[in-house]
């Protein structure tokens, strides 16, 4: 049994190829909305009054925390362009769940052919 198991993971076909692409885009995508959603919280908020984010490390702690998490306790931005960004960056994650579940759904509902 468990040897089946390895020769299957060994001889991926064409659809498990497809899904680590999907799967792999929507993860470079993600890294890359996370890099710009960095830097522009950072322009926007590093001198604003009332804000919690000073340096870049606090920008890349903001951003990536609000891509993985429906909510945190980080104290929400001060600015109109941090929050348009913070808006952005919560609906870039949902997007990124449901396009992820949709393509995990569809590779199993496929089935195997064997």
């Amino acid at each position: 049994m468990y040897r089946e198991e390895l020769r299957r993971i060994r001889t991926w076909q064409e659809r498990h190829r497809r899904l680590v692409v999907r799967l792999s885009l929507l993860f470079v995508l993600t890294a890359i909305v996370d890099v710009i959603g960095t830097v522009l919280v950072f322009l926007f908020e590093r001198r604003a009054d009332g804000t919690e984010v000073h340096t870049l490390w606090d920008s890349f702690f903001f951003t990536t925390v609000q891509l993985l998490t429906v909510s945190s306790q980080i104290k929400n931005p001060v600015t109109t362009g941090g929050r348009i960004v913070d808006i952005f960056l919560e609906i870039w994650a949902v997007l990124v769940v449901a396009g992820a579940a949709g393509v995990l759904t569809s590779f199993v509902m496929a089935g195997d052919p064997d």
